[in-house]
């Protein structure tokens, strides 16, 4: 007689190719009635998710609809979807604190006192790929710099999404090549080689990219030279951000880091009367209100994609793309479709990594790859997808700080476009070939 472990068991491992129709749903629903109707907030994207969430549900195995809606319930409320949700709570917290005591329009006089208007989108994304590489959390990096970002971009008259689009295209560059970033450390270890031997491969592909990243942001900044005069600098109001930027580079989790970011701008605000104790309570409970919208959507996101994961649909394009390799290019171009598409369906590139690595080391067994070129191959595909996809946490974290919508950003995402077009070209070339 089976147990409900072993039908769940044998579900989970099916390949099923109809487990993905809630995610064709949720594309359909949000981004093809979107365009449509020329207009990206005709559709919220809640409603998208309770669209797809509900033929999630309705298509699953599983029994009864009690026991399905509890699998749906499971992978909402999994540790990963929590510890995220727990993070935006903090995030908006500390920037609508910060924000009220003034430590933005301090921060942006600080930045716009240095860098000339030309040099503004430039010297954002510089300082984001630099602090993220250092921090090797994306969501930590953006968290950090998105509010500094807008807060420029409404000084310096240019496009807010085009500030946010420079935060997370830097963000990501050093979320792909960090060496305490979670991406690196699952491909190095499931591919079985040092990080150091995956960073020389992963490098010599990704920096290419981010320098002609930046010379587009150079000239797509162009029109903010001379647009604004910074004021007078409030050191101690931009002492919040320095802290938590210096406390991010120090590898402190990025929960105790946005803690600290709070705690520091109410302490500031009550010491140059910029909040009194009330204001800051209503700060924070606006700034964790303010992410009602991204926590929603979080929820329901994991939800949905624990039932593709559940009834198959992973498995199922993990079989297609590994049943026609014929050579070691094919088995290059298999690993990052099979990561793009795990990614695509779980918006998180760890959990990704963490799904397609073992499948990926056994096709470079079989076919002679390079692991330091497989775990190059794999962090870049992950970071590419994360980096553009409108429901994952780092443009869903971007969009919520800055209030606009996740596809006015992604416009602007050149370095994540960038780098999916590199790792293509790089495959398709045997680049670097000392490696191939």
């Amino acid at each position: 007689m089976k147990t409900r472990q072993t039908e769940d068991k044998y579900i989970q491992h099916t390949a099923n190719v109809w487990a993905l129709l809630p995610l064709a749903v949720f594309l359909l629903t949000y981004l093809v009635v979107s365009i449509l109707a020329g207009d990206f907030y005709k559709m919220p994207i809640t409603v998208a998710f309770f669209i797809a969430s509900t033929v999630a549900i309705s298509i699953s195995k599983g029994g009864k609809l009690a026991n399905r809606i509890e699998q749906y319930c499971r992978g909402a409320a999994n540790s990963n979807i929590m510890l995220m949700v727990l993070i935006f709570i903090l995030a908006g917290a500390f920037a609508q604190t910060a924000m009220q005591m003034g430590a933005v329009e301090a921060t942006v006089n600080l930045a716009m006192s240095f860098l000339p208007g030309n040099l503004l989108a430039v010297g954002i994304f510089v300082a984001s790929c630099f602090i993220s590489i250092s921090v090797g959390t994306s969501v930590g990096t953006i968290v950090a710099l998105a509010p500094v970002a807008v807060g420029i971009a409404a000084k310096a008259g240019m496009p807010e999404a085009l500030m946010l689009g420079v935060v997370v295209s830097g963000a990501m560059f050093g979320d792909n090549l960090s060496f305490i970033s979670d991406t690196t450390i699952v491909a190095t270890r499931t591919q079985g080689c040092n990080m150091s031997d995956k960073f020389k491969v992963n490098v010599r592909i990704a920096l290419p990219v981010a320098i002609v990243t930046g010379i587009i942001y150079l000239f797509v900044g162009q029109g903010a030279e001379n647009t604004y005069i910074p004021e007078t600098i409030e050191w101690i109001k931009v002492l919040p951000y320095l802290v938590v930027l210096i406390t991010a580079v120090c590898g402190i989790h990025v929960m105790v880091v946005l803690f600290i970011g709070i705690l520091l701008s109410g302490i500031v605000g009550l010491m140059t009367n910029s909040l009194d104790i009330w204001g800051w309570n209503m700060a924070m409970g606006n700034g964790i209100t303010h992410m009602g919208e991204l926590i929603i959507v979080t929820l329901l996101a994991g939800g949905m994609l624990e039932m593709i994961r559940y009834n198959g649909g992973i498995d199922w394009i993990i079989l297609k793309l590994t049943s026609h390799i014929r050579s070691s290019k094919g088995a290059e171009m298999s690993i990052a479709g099979l990561v793009g598409f795990a990614n695509l369906c779980t918006a998180n590139n760890t959990i990704a990594l963490i799904m397609s690595g073992p499948i990926a080391k056994d096709i470079i067994d079989r076919f002679h790859v390079d692991p330091r070129r497989s775990a190059s191959i794999l962090d870049i595909y992950s970071c590419f997808v994360q980096g553009i996809i409108p429901y994952g946490a780092q443009l869903l974290m971007a969009a919520g700080l800055g209030n606009l919508s996740p596809i006015e950003i992604m416009q602007y995402l050149y370095y994540p476009y960038l780098l999916g077009i590199g790792g293509l070209l790089a495959i398709l070339f045997r680049y670097p070939r000392r490696y191939s």
